[in-house]
């Protein structure tokens, strides 16, 4: 037994050394890899450095003899995208990093792809071990960082990841599939193959198009969170604001005209005595690039749109909560409400931009300001547990705080108003109308006099059940208020005794606002978002209505001239663009997300958040069919060419597909696509309906061949010269070009291809909506920008006949009418015009309407490709027609469009500056 152990023994002695022996073999054969990979490593970082060095001195002299040297190196390290298989876009110096044992191509050689065995092939099988140690050196920490040192040199853009490159013959060899073009989102590569007629990707041009977009109708009213914005104007149009945009509708032309001059959401809004000049208040907001938008008043006029005075820049904190014009002295100064904290009150003469007063009112909310109508130096706020008199001298203010005495002081004091004798009413979130009155009675020494005292011989009047949120003083002297939550309008004499009353329908909402009408008609605006034309004797006439929460789902008929929205409000609403009216509106059980009508025209089909999808009749609405996928949002439908298959995208990661059968109005499941490793953002098919390209949260393009059993096709670039019938993927070769610098991602939410394939437009996540020439397939292409939005933009649609574009708004709740026009000719310059605020938004609006329009403009019916030439960039559309003498009144029908407003051809507005406007004389 002994000896058996000791021969065992030895026998696991004998092969532990052989095993010693082997792995030290093994040991110091890696060891002397290393060594020659730290060589190599050293003598690529030192030719590196080098090159750095050579490219950074290069670039000085270029600066200095007038080269865009600096630009070249932007240019190779700002974007995050590199040009697989072509030369890049921009020619560049042979100091730049293009070789492949340089930064630039070895970064491109070694990103690690390994999503699917079908997106990409390794280029790397062939190459030697020094090669491969080289790959090795640009994945190790210090390259981050000496890129991040290009980055900083090269004026800190934004991406330090490296833009275009020019691959080596070996590497252009080793591409089997074809060439191909590769951006990155958010570190993940995404390959776009070139299609097989682009001969030269160096020969394609990126251009502004000749179309440009004019803002021709907004569907929609802020009411549920605001008050008091609802005004009639002389030249009888009602004002009042959604969004960015201040809206003059004249319901008896069924006209619109639009102020665009505020960079985000209009909260307040007031009419000076001389009801011609309006001052508008906005909030605070953020660009795309993180520079603050900050809160401030324009005053404007209604007439020709032009801004007069911008206040405030740099003074208001979160945003204008409200505002008013003195009365007793001709509207000379301007009482703000910031709604920071302290929520301070600041009087301005706003002629002069001159802020006179400032002082903190309180911490609690404060709900209204206004001037005495007869008394010049009296002020009144009222608010949460308050109402303040303001004593103002000029320079100063002296806060009086109002009495209750025996009476309850009530939560809110939501409203006032004055009467013709000076007393001032109040209503409150008790229900009451409450009457204040001056106080002739000497103060005690030492203590500042109470301004004005509660009625002792008028008791509280019970007026609404459930609070007074809004009154109106009408020319007769009587009193209008309305109730918040009874939706009561009464109808007060001069002694205040009730006259008439009536109740606006459920349907409408509670009251927001309420302004005096024509005879004696009165507007309502309503907490649903509606504007209300009354009498008490017959009843209410809806004049403005739109959604009431987030709004992302869009179709656009297929014949007519026609559109649908849904949205989270559950409801659906088809509009005729042609009159700008609701054709039907239905209430569903869930949140509407997305919306397509079949090609026939004769029903819509809309998916919702909980991954049911619903079927209607487009002409009777009538519910047709529901159906599920899943249980998770839908988050795009699309019809195929002919209408006999449906593509439903899911957040569950999967396209189901259904055949379809009797125009619509049947549906059985045909097959499902299962490979997206994230939800599904955007399909479109292509026409013989064989072929589905996809889009996904996780940047992903993939393409499904349906006819064979929805089966994925591993090679992607069998698919680059597939034709598409429709081109909503926001990735992909023939529309890469429309994202922004370092993007992460989400900068995108909609773009749509028109029918006739020349533009592009697209909605993105900073309120812009953009128009780009189709193809773009270059990067950072150039666009005309367009503001109106406040919010993200959630979609985009053209109508059928390419004659306009609708876009729809995220929580500013808007849908906006864009009408598609051509620049034809150039007018000459003009000989002068009035000097206006420096980077204002609406700054040449004036321009347009005092001095003529700078080119005329036609709509169009269809784009012309005869008359797509190449336009001038600094070139401005405005309204159509032959351009009004010098100092003419435009027709209040007619819709102004400035540059800076609507035709932004380079990036997005500065903040408005409040330099260079004169004070204005007021009127006698």
């Amino acid at each position: 037994m002994d000896g058996f152990t000791g021969s065992l023994d030895d026998s696991m002695s004998a092969t532990s050394v052989s095993d010693v022996n082997d792995r030290l073999s093994a040991l110091e054969l890696r060891v002397q890899q290393q060594e020659d990979e730290l060589t190599v490593m050293k003598a690529a970082l030192a030719d590196v450095l080098r090159r750095l060095a050579a490219s950074e001195d290069s670039g000085a002299n270029r600066k200095q003899h007038g080269a865009k040297g600096g630009a070249t190196m932007r240019e190779a390290f700002s974007l995050s995208c590199i040009a697989n298989g072509g030369t890049p876009g921009r020619k560049r110096d042979s100091a730049s990093v293009t070789r492949k044992d340089t930064v630039s191509s070895a970064a491109k050689r070694g990103p690690s792809v390994k999503r699917s065995s079908g997106m990409e092939r390794s280029h790397s099988s062939n190459w030697d071990s020094a090669e491969k140690n080289r790959n090795k050196l640009v994945k190790a920490a210090s390259t981050s960082k000496l890129l991040a040192k290009v980055v900083k040199n090269a004026d800190k853009h934004k991406d330090p990841v490296v833009s275009q490159a020019k691959m080596s013959t070996r590497e252009k060899n080793s591409l089997a599939e074809g060439n191909s073009i590769k951006m990155f989102m958010r570190g993940r590569p995404i390959t776009m193959f070139i299609p097989s007629d682009v001969e030269n990707y160096e020969d394609v041009r990126a251009e502004l198009p000749p179309e440009r977009l004019k803002l021709e109708w907004v569907y929609g009213y802020r009411g549920r969170d605001c008050r008091a914005n609802v005004y009639l104007l002389p030249t009888g149009e009602i004002v009042y604001f959604i969004a960015s945009v201040a809206v003059l509708f004249s319901y008896e032309e069924r006209t619109q005209r639009h102020y665009l001059g505020h960079t985000d959401c209009i909260k307040c809004l007031a009419i000076h005595p001389d009801k011609i000049r309006i001052a508008t208040g906005q909030i605070a907001g953020v660009d795309k690039d993180g520079r603050a938008l900050q809160p401030h008043v324009r005053v404007w006029d209604s007439v020709s749109l032009s801004t007069l005075q911008v206040i405030g820049l740099g003074t208001f904190e979160r945003g204008v909560g409200s505002l008013a014009f003195s009365k007793a002295d001709s509207g000379q100064h301007l009482s703000v409400i910031d709604d920071c904290n302290d929520h301070m009150l600041t009087v301005w003469d706003w002629q002069k931009k001159s802020k006179i007063a400032e002082i903190k009112t309180t911490t609690d909310v404060v709900l209204a300001v206004e001037f005495h109508p007869t008394d010049p130096n009296t002020i009144v706020t009222c608010g949460k547990f308050h109402i303040f008199f303001w004593a103002w001298n000029g320079n100063s203010l002296l806060r009086k705080q109002g009495l209750f005495g025996s009476h309850d002081r009530p939560k809110f004091i939501q409203c006032l108003t004055f009467r013709s004798n000076g007393d001032i009413v109040t209503g409150d979130s008790a229900g009451q109308l409450l009457v204040w009155t001056r106080n002739s009675a000497e103060a005690p020494a030492g203590k500042a006099p109470q301004a004005f005292q509660m009625r002792t011989d008028l008791r509280p009047i019970e007026a609404h059940e459930k609070g007074v949120f809004c009154m109106c003083d009408m020319r007769s002297g009587s009193l209008l208020t309305g109730g918040g939550k009874d939706r009561r309008i009464v109808l007060w004499d001069q002694q205040l005794q009730l006259d008439h009353d009536i109740e606006v329908p459920d349907q409408y909402g509670n009251i927001r606002a309420l302004a005096e009408g024509k005879g004696d008609e009165f507007l309502v605006g309503t907490s649903r978002n509606f504007v209300l034309r009354g009498t008490f004797n017959d009843g209410f006439q809806v004049e403005v209505q739109g959604h009431t929460d987030e709004l992302w789902g869009l179709a656009t008929h297929p014949s007519r001239e026609q559109f649908l929205t849904c949205a989270q409000d559950q409801m659906v609403c088809l509009w005729n663009s042609v009159d700008h009216s609701l054709q039907w509106s239905r209430t569903l059980e869930e949140h509407g997300h997305c919306a397509e009508f079949h090609p026939s025209g004769a029903v819509v089909v809309i998916g919702t958040h909980s991954g049911r999808w619903f079927v209607l009749d487009a002409e009777s609405k009538d519910l047709v069919g529901i159906h599920s996928d899943g249980n998770e949002q839908l988050s795009v439908l699309r019809f195929s060419v002919d209408g006999s298959m449906l593509a439903v995208g899911s957040h569950d990661n999967f396209i189901y597909l259904y055949s379809v059968s009797e125009q619509g109005r049947r549906y059985s499941r045909y097959g499902k696509c299962s490979g997206h490793s994230s939800y599904i953002t955007h399909l479109d098919w292509s026409p013989d309906n064989k072929f589905i390209m996809s889009n996904s949260g996780d940047y992903e393009i993939l393409y499904w061949d349906i006819q064979n059993g929805c089966q994925l096709i591993r090679n992607r670039s069998e698919c680059k010269d597939i034709d598409w019938a429709t081109y909503t993927c926001v990735l992909g070769y023939h529309v890469f070009g429309v994202w922004p610098e370092g993007s992460d991602g989400t900068d995108i939410n909609a773009l749509v291809r028109s029918h006739n394939r020349k533009v592009i437009a697209l909605a993105d996540d900073f309120c812009k909506v953009h128009l780009f020439a189709y193809p773009c397939s270059r990067f950072k292409a150039p666009s005309h920008k367009y503001s109106a939005h406040s919010s993200h933009v959630t979609n985009v649609s053209f109508l059928h006949s390419d004659s306009h574009l609708i876009s729809t708004g995220g929580k500013d709740t808007s849908v906006m009418q864009w009408r598609l026009v051509r620049k034809l000719v150039d007018a000459p310059k003009p000989a002068a015009r009035r000097p206006n605020t420096a980077g204002d938004p609406a700054g040449d609006t004036a321009a347009a309407n005092t001095a003529g329009d700078a080119a005329a403009t036609q709509p169009l019916a269809g784009p012309d490709p005869a008359a797509a030439e190449n336009p001038d960039p600094s070139s401005r559309v405005a309204a159509e027609g032959t351009p009004p003498p010098m100092g003419s009144t435009p027709p209040p029908s007619d819709s102004t469009l400035s540059l800076k407003d609507s035709l932004e051809t380079s990036d997005d507005t500065a903040t408005p500056s409040d330099e260079g406007l004169p004070p204005l004389t007021p009127p006698s």
